[in-house]
C-alpha cells in the first residue's frame, strides 16, 4: 500500500529533481549539502508515495523510469511557484548579503563581467558572485541550480528559461603581425587552406563560425584545438597559423596580434538566460539588470 502523499514536502520533491537531473545521489546531495544517506531515505519516501523504482540501473548509472519522467516535469512547476512565491521581494542593493551563481565562458568573462564587477563594487558591494565555466553545459547548470544566471551566445527554447538579449558579436581573424595573411583583405580560399588554431569549449558546443563554414561546403585546417582564447597570441606569435575569434576578444589582443575582417558572414548573439526559480527575486532582477546595462555600455 502506498505511503500517505500528503506526507511529502517541497523539499523532497526538490531533491527527487536533482536527482533526476544529476543522475546521482552523490552529487544532488553535494548540492544540497546533505549525506547521501539522507538523500536515499527521501527517495525511499518518494518510491512508497509513488508506487514506482524511479530510478533503474543501467550499466554504471542509473535512468529514470517513465513515470519518474512525468513526476519531475509536473513536480519542477510546482516548486518554481513555490519558490516564485516566497522570492524576496524588497531589495536595498547597499544593504544586500547574498551569493549568486553565474555561469559562461572566456568571453563573457573578459568583455562583460569586468563591467559589472565595478558597478557591484560601486553599487552592492555585499552581493558575491559565483563565477563557473558553462562550457557546453549552461542549460544543464541552470536545471541543476548549479548557477542562477547563464551568459553566453546560445538558444535555449525550452520552456522554463528565459531569455534577455545582450548584444552581438562577429568573428575576425587574428595571427601574428608578421603573417603575410595580415597585409591584405582575406579570401575563403585563404581561410580555408592557412593552418589554424581553433577554440574548442568542449561538449556539444560549436562556435558559430565553424557552423557557418562548414554549411557553405569548407572545413578548416586544424592544426591545434585549445578550450580557451586565452592563450592565442603567444600561439600565434612567429608562426604561420591563424585563428578566428569574436571581435572585441580580437580587441584585446591588439598590439601582439594582426587582425582581419573574417571572410564569413559570422553574426552571432550573446544572451541572458534565466529560470523561473529566481525570475522574481529582486536580488536577481536587480543583477540581470546591470548586466544588462553593462552590456548596452559595451555594444556603445
Amino acid at each position: 500500500m502506498a505511503s500517505d502523499p500528503f506526507t511529502l514536502d517541497f523539499a523532497a520533491l526538490r531533491t527527487l529533481r536533482l536527482v533526476y537531473a544529476h543522475e546521482s545521489f552523490s552529487r544532488a546531495a553535494e548540492t544540497l549539502g546533505v549525506t547521501q544517506s539522507t538523500i536515499s531515505y527521501t527517495m525511499t519516501r518518494l518510491r512508497e508515495v509513488f508506487s514506482d523504482p524511479l530510478f533503474v540501473r543501467q550499466g554504471a548509472g542509473m535512468v529514470p523510469t517513465e513515470r519518474c519522467s512525468e513526476i519531475v516535469a509536473q513536480a519542477g512547476e510546482l516548486i518554481d511557484r513555490f519558490e516564485t512565491l516566497t522570492a524576496q521581494r524588497k531589495f536595498d542593493p547597499a544593504d544586500a548579503s547574498v551569493e549568486i551563481g553565474l555561469s559562461c565562458n572566456y568571453y563573457e568573462r573578459v568583455t562583460i563581467l569586468p563591467q559589472v564587477v565595478r558597478i557591484l563594487r560601486r553599487e552592492a558591494p555585499g552581493i558575491k558572485l559565483k563565477v563557473i565555466s558553462s562550457s557546453a553545459q549552461g542549460k544543464q547548470q541552470l536545471l541543476r541550480s548549479e548557477s542562477d544566471i547563464l551568459i553566453g551566445p546560445i538558444r535555449i527554447e525550452d520552456s522554463g528559461y528565459y531569455r534577455r538579449s545582450l548584444l552581438r558579436e562577429e568573428y575576425v581573424c587574428i595571427m601574428d603581425p608578421s603573417n603575410p595573411l595580415a597585409q591584405a583583405p582575406l579570401s575563403i580560399e585563404s581561410f580555408v587552406k592557412a593552418p589554424q588554431v581553433v577554440v574548442n569549449y568542449g561538449g556539444s558546443f560549436r562556435s558559430r563560425v565553424l557552423a557557418v563554414v562548414e554549411a557553405a561546403g569548407h572545413a578548416p585546417n586544424t592544426v591545434m584545438e585549445v578550450p580557451s582564447p586565452a592563450d592565442l597570441p603567444d600561439l600565434l606569435a612567429q608562426t604561420d597559423m591563424i585563428a578566428t575569434v569574436p571581435t572585441r576578444i580580437g580587441q584585446m589582443f591588439e598590439g601582439a596580434v594582426a587582425s582581419v575582417p573574417c571572410p564569413f558572414s559570422t553574426d552571432f548573439p550573446i544572451d541572458l538566460y534565466w529560470t523561473a526559480r529566481t525570475h522574481v527575486s529582486a536580488p536577481h532582477m536587480w543583477l540581470r539588470s546591470k548586466i544588462a546595462e553593462a552590456a548596452a555600455r559595451i555594444s556603445a
